[in-house]
């Protein structure tokens, strides 16, 4: 029977926390803070955490914050292999070197995107990809052709895995068809939830594994949710996901990170700012997203 939790084998499955990073006044990374948050949602039910994707904010970050916030993650987390940060870079050999640090410092996989310095061609994702494998930590793919503008279709990703590069893949193209075809040509490739507001329908699919944006706020929530979807227990999933949806769907959305830390500061979290060049959400957006986030939590969502 195939699992769909934690385990320390394929560390990258179960929920996994794609996290926020908390910033003083001053925007300064506070790293204490970070460390409260990791083993905070780790102690209300989720398997594990991403430091360093967008929605950790890494492209505004120093090389110094970025290798400290990995080491943050593993010493909080308790296990390093409950990490898996992500090593997205302009250049391979960057990706590569953020892939070795993680090794070293304990953690269980990386998150990797394509090329994003242009349109890559298969060959040369296909190259980028076995750089970074070669660091000899697992890779998972993160599929978003709506940023990068490169497409890991399935057949992409099958030949990715055939060739010994890829573990997993972060599905975020929004496109749930694509978990058939995926499993039909990569079987033995797993797939990972990778926008919240498909959640079920991939979890339908086949997927053993979600890296979630809104468990910042809900983590508990987020976690009930997904075991009952994976699980095909609709009776208790689709409810949740219904109720939780208005604000899934906002984690799709370009003002996606600014969104989840407004609605962690209304749930009792920490949000706090962003750094520019994202700036606070205002008028209709920002209403929009308080009051999904208040109906959330006076219908008991945690």
């Amino acid at each position: 029977m195939t699992t769909t939790g934690w385990n320390s084998a394929r560390p990258w499955r179960g929920i996994m926390v794609a996290t926020t990073l908390p910033f003083r006044e001053d925007l300064s990374v506070d790293y204490d803070a970070y460390a409260e948050h990791v083993a905070w949602l780790i102690a209300n039910g989720c398997d594990g955490v991403v430091p360093n994707g967008s929605l950790g904010e890494y492209q505004t970050l120093t090389d110094a914050e970025r290798a400290q916030v990995a080491r943050t993650a593993v010493e909080a987390a308790g296990d390093g292999a409950r990490v898996m940060p992500g090593v997205a870079a302009y250049g391979s050999a960057e990706s590569r070197r953020w892939a070795e640090q993680a090794a070293e410092a304990g953690c269980g996989s990386v998150l990797l995107l394509p090329p994003n310095a242009y349109r890559a061609d298969e060959q040369a994702v296909s190259a980028h990809y076995a750089e970074v494998a070669g660091a000899g930590i697992p890779v998972v793919a993160y599929n978003n052709p709506i940023d990068t503008k490169v497409d890991l279709t399935p057949g992409l990703l099958a030949r990715l895995h055939t060739e010994g590069s890829i573990v997993a893949v972060k599905e975020f193209s929004g496109d749930v068809r694509r978990a058939y075809e995926i499993a039909e040509l990569a079987p033995e490739l797993d797939l990972l939830i990778g926008a919240d507001d498909v959640l079920l329908e991939l979890a339908l699919g086949g997927a053993v594994g979600w890296i979630a944006g809104y468990s910042n706020a809900f983590p508990a929530s987020c976690a009930e949710l997904y075991h009952a979807a994976v699980a095909g227990d609709l009776a208790t999933a689709l409810p949740l996901y219904k109720s939780l949806h208005t604000l899934l769907r906002r984690d799709s959305k370009t003002e996606f990170v600014q969104s989840i830390k407004l609605s962690m500061d209304i749930a009792g979290r920490r949000g706090g700012p962003t750094r520019p060049p994202r700036f606070p959400l205002t008028g209709a957006t920002r209403a929009g997203v308080r009051t999904a986030s208040e109906k959330a939590v006076a219908d008991g969502h945690r």
